[in-house]
């Protein structure tokens, strides 16, 4: 089942292309979509849809969570940025092959 969220995320775009440079081109398993935002508060928000909830979790623990280790030079704040997980009623275009 499709699996959405919306995160808020205190960092700048600085880091983020950082943390996108250790990610490297390959595409993440599962990942159907993310988008970056920047916040009126000079934050970041992604909105990030996966093909499952379970895709989403193997991203973060076998590429995400290393790339944004290496980013903050090992010294990443512990815990994770809050995240707001959606409701999807409907989904179409290029997505919609993948999941619903």
């Amino acid at each position: 089942m499709v699996y959405a969220y919306i995160q808020e995320v205190p960092i700048d775009a600085d880091l983020y292309k950082r943390i996108i440079d250790e990610l490297g081109p390959e595409p993440l398993a599962g990942s159907l979509l993310h988008l970056c935002v920047r916040r009126p508060d000079g934050g970041l928000r992604y909105i990030d849809v996966w093909e499952s909830e379970e895709a989403c979790a193997r991203a973060f623990d076998e590429r995400i969570h290393p790339a944004v280790d290496a980013a903050f030079g090992g010294d990443r704040p512990e815990g994770e940025p809050t995240v707001q997980h959606l409701e999807i009623i409907h989904i179409t275009g290029a997505m919609a092959v993948h999941g619903q």
